[in-house]
């Protein structure tokens, strides 16, 4: 399975989102730290779920490192949250 569809998998089970999105972003790093030619290093995740209501931006970035620890301690090198409760500003 790819590491962009165990992200959102675990994303969906811990946080039931109204709407999310894990863009892979491996291949803008190239050259950079942490890249490996098969990709699947850089990730960039917009989430919009209830749990995050009245959460501050480090709690919620807490949150999903939380939830995605294994995948942080293993192969993923960079995660880009943007994290809202529903109703805040769009992206």
């Amino acid at each position: 399975m790819a590491i962009r569809d165990i992200i959102s998998n675990r994303l969906q089970e811990a946080f039931k989102p109204e709407s999310l999105q894990v863009v892979d972003e491996s291949h803008l790093h190239e050259g950079h730290a942490g890249h490996r030619p098969s990709g699947e290093t850089h990730f960039r995740v917009y989430i919009v779920s209830a749990v995050f209501k009245g959460k501050s931006r480090i709690e919620r970035h807490r949150m999903i490192n939380s939830a995605l620890a294994a995948e942080l301690a293993g192969g993923v090198h960079a995660l880009a949250i943007h994290a809202q409760a529903p109703g805040e500003g769009g992206r």
